[in-house]
């Protein structure tokens, strides 16, 4: 493996491409993470079921995570670009779509479907992917790390300034102008052109088929514990992300707590996210994932058992803003730790469908009890005893690169 004996500097960080794919993960995660506030003025227009928004955002985050890996190995062969630009379409035809009330089948084609797929050719695997063939082993858990808090600055800006919209003109026509801002992300996404050939770590991967590598990361214990893992991760923060508005709601506090909630979640996981990189850099990042889902387990726990007010949301928010995406800057270190950047995309897409599947139970098993038993609860247990799992799969991940033998000679 090699490495470089200078320290990281000023003046060698990419900071153009490290903007550019902050800006761009700001726009892609910032409205899907509002998805919640359109949920009962949608509902109320239309006469669905909480069972139907839930399946639609249930979808979503399963194509979000069956399209990753896709989309990963396509930006790895193809470029960054042309998979972002493929996202803006996607997505912004998804938000038209699902503007469109005559059928319950449009929210799901188009909030569920095609945003998803285009969530998945616009999220942090594909752009931490290009930030990590730019940057040297020593910056990119900084850099992941800063790739990761503009997500959750989109999360915090979109979640008032979808609320506004809502409330000057409407769910649909709020859906329209935010499918027209997707539209922007092609000429953002220009400074990422390249694929996994290019950048100026790409003489320090091996030559290595799309086949041989997937047969080395299923085989490679550590890699399976992380992707086991992280799937928890997925149906913690989405099930928050679609039911948190409502469940606030049910609870009998004043809709503008969920929105400063959501906000808070967004604003602090600026913060856990950039500290989270810093974190990585400097110890063990299996233990310090182990110890983000333990604090989540007792953070959910806490909120559960104590009073429940306005001053607790808030509090709730601030605590799990700081674990929230906290976990994605050492998730993918590790990966590239393990496999290096080659197709960093592809292997770190196929973690994240992990989280995925997590996030479409978390979502769609939300909406199902809730309308079952008429309360979130259930579904808030299941994600406590699901984070102590978490924590028990990560302690024994080992952060070392794989044994390549027979392949110690090329290097």
């Amino acid at each position: 493996m090699t490495t470089t004996d200078r320290s990281p500097s000023r003046s060698d960080f990419p900071w153009l491409i490290i903007a550019s794919g902050c800006v761009i993960a700001a726009l892609t995660f910032g409205p899907r993470s509002a998805m919640g506030f359109f949920q009962l003025p949608m509902l109320a227009d239309t006469g669905w079921s909480r069972s139907d928004f839930g399946l639609a955002m249930a979808i979503q985050n399963l194509m979000w995570g069956l399209g990753q890996p896709l989309f990963g190995a396509l930006a790895d062969r193809k470029g960054t670009w042309r998979v972002l630009a493929l996202s803006a379409a996607l997505y912004a035809a998804g938000l038209l779509l699902m503007a469109m009330p005559q059928s319950v089948w449009f929210l799901h084609l188009g909030g569920g479907l095609l945003v998803g797929l285009g969530i998945a050719a616009g999220s942090f695997g594909i752009i931490l992917s290009a930030f990590a063939r730019n940057v040297t082993p020593e910056q990119r858990s900084f850099a992941f790390g800063m790739g990761t808090a503009a997500g959750s600055a989109g999360m915090f800006l979109f979640a008032p300034f979808s609320q506004i919209l809502i409330d000057a003109l409407g769910w649909q026509d709020s859906l329209l102008i935010m499918s027209a801002m997707m539209l922007v992300i092609p000429v953002l996404a220009v400074p990422l052109r390249g694929n996994s050939q290019s950048g100026t770590q790409k003489q320090t991967d091996i030559d290595q088929s799309i086949g041989a590598a997937l047969r080395e990361a299923f085989g490679h214990h550590s890699y399976l514990l992380l992707t086991a893992g992280f799937f928890v991760c997925g149906f913690q923060v989405a099930f928050i992300t679609a039911h948190f508005p409502a469940y606030i709601g049910d609870i009998g506090i004043d809709a503008r707590f969920a929105v400063m909630g959501i906000a808070l979640i967004g604003f602090f996981n600026i913060i856990g996210s950039l500290a989270s990189g810093v974190i990585g850099q400097k110890y063990s990042k299996p233990i310090f994932l182990a110890l983000i889902y333990i604090g989540r387990s007792v953070a959910v726990t806490a909120f559960l058992l104590l009073p429940q007010t306005g001053t607790s949301v808030i509090v709730f928010s601030a605590v799990m803003g700081l674990l929230w995406l906290s976990t994605v800057p050492p998730t993918n270190a590790l990966v590239a730790i393990m496999f290096g950047t080659r197709y960093l995309g592809m292997l770190g897409g196929i973690v994240f469908l992990s989280h995925q599947v997590g996030s479409f139970l978390g979502v769609w098993l939300g909406g199902y009890l809730y309308d079952i038993f008429g309360t979130y609860d259930p579904v808030w247990w299941l994600g406590v005893a699901l984070g102590l799992f978490a924590a028990v799969v990560h302690w024994p991940i080992r952060e070392k690169p794989v044994a390549r033998p027979a392949l110690s000679a090329a290097e």
